[in-house]
């Protein structure tokens, strides 16, 4: 177990890179809108944007010990979103982590440094006579030496002091921008109207494709099943050696008739869940990927079956994405439960560039997750990697 003092320097000094890494996208995002020849580029940099949002969401949900929700995404066009509210805050966060991040986390990083740095200046100053500490003042002597090592326990008592409070902070002010604005009472209706809305038509969807899958498929073989047996029962009456072959027949069309049956059992509810849960349904789909799979598995609590099968479903269609589109060569599922939600985290290395409206997969996941007032992250940048994580209420 990390000693909480070590945890919150980690979390500080990590608050410094992200800082960097949200002031290299706040540049390419300004060279974007100032130089117009680069504007087609704005969505990809926008995502970018995003994903380290999205990876500062979790980081900061980790050292908190609560997960942070984020934004609703609309769907649709790339230079829309642009306009969302969810796009604006991630901005107004990468603002607020290029520079107050930056200068919060090099508390971390400075106070150590300075200790090193002070120790090893004081040690050598023999051997290179007016060499200068941290603070600018030459080592000409062991008493400027002392108080060289003096400095340097300053730079230590100063990140005992100022780290772990500081680390505290951040963490909450981070956390208060990054998650979802507070909800007026009627937003919150309307989107759970919206979200009942798309639920019914989940429903109605799946509820067709049942129907198609019996109708077009069972139900003719049940129909030529019963045709060859009355042509059984004729020639049974008439040359009973003839009889054979068409019961054969009919044997096979009810063969296929029950497994087209199964088939259709199994999109409703897979019977893996039923026999051996969920841990032990998506073990399976991930011995059966067609790409090398790393699973890994946190403790579950029983959950209801509806929303076990809800989070096998998100699994299945991101593996068959994956395998059909991405061209990776690794994929790493997650799965875990985290304060009364199930968490679905589904990571390829292919190629990226998936996009919702090019088809019915990746929106299928969010329509399928929304029904559960769920939440639905997809980062998949040009070059990869494609994470596709969903937050499954689970009621319990």
């Amino acid at each position: 177990m990390t000693h909480p003092r070590l945890r919150e320097w980690k979390y500080l000094a990590g608050t410094m890179f992200v800082g960097l890494a949200a002031m290299v996208s706040m540049v390419l995002l300004l060279a974007c809108v100032v130089l117009v020849v680069t504007l087609p580029l704005l969505p990809k940099v926008a995502g970018l944007a995003r994903g380290l949002a999205a990876f500062e969401r979790r980081r900061t949900g980790e050292f908190l010990g609560t997960a942070i929700p984020a934004p609703p995404r609309p769907g649709g066009d790339p230079f829309v979103e642009l306009l969302s509210v969810s796009t604006r805050r991630d901005v107004v966060w990468l603002v607020m982590q290029a520079f107050l991040g930056s200068l919060a986390g090099a508390v971390a990083v400075g106070s150590p440094a300075g200790v090193v740095q002070n120790i090893v200046f004081a040690s050598v100053w023999p051997y290179f006579p007016g060499i200068t500490s941290s603070i600018d003042m030459p080592i000409r002597s062991w008493g400027d030496a002392g108080l060289t090592l003096a400095t340097a326990a300053a730079y230590g008592l100063m990140g005992l002091l100022f780290v772990p409070p500081l680390a505290r902070w951040y963490a909450r002010v981070s956390a208060a921008r990054l998650a979802p604005p507070s909800q007026t009472l009627v937003e919150r209706l309307a989107e759970v109207t919206a979200t009942r809305a798309a639920a019914l038509e989940a429903h109605g969807t799946e509820l067709r494709r049942i129907e198609r899958g019996l109708h077009d498929g069972t139900q003719n073989r049940l129909v030529a099943v019963v045709m060859h047996l009355g042509m059984a029962e004729r020639a049974l009456r008439r040359n009973p050696e003839a009889a054979l072959p068409l019961l054969l027949t009919a044997q096979n069309a009810a063969t296929d008739a029950l497994t087209e049956l199964r088939e259709v059992v199994r999109s409703i509810y897979p019977p893996v869940l039923a026999d051996r849960g969920l841990e032990g349904a998506v073990t399976s789909l991930a011995a059966h990927c067609a790409i090398p799979c790393t699973l890994g598995i946190g403790e579950l609590p029983r959950v209801p079956a509806a929303v076990e099968a809800a989070a096998y479903f998100v699994i299945a269609e991101a593996l068959t994405n994956a395998v059909k589109h991405s061209g990776a060569k690794e994929i790493t599922v997650g799965l875990w439960a985290q304060d009364r939600t199930l968490v679905v985290e589904v990571t390829d290395d292919g190629m990226g560039g998936a996009d919702e409206g090019q088809g019915s997969g990746l929106l299928g996941i969010r329509r399928r997750v929304d029904a559960f007032d769920g939440i639905t992250e997809i980062s998949s940048p040009s070059g990869g990697p494609t994470v596709v994580r969903v937050a499954i209420p689970t009621g319990a």
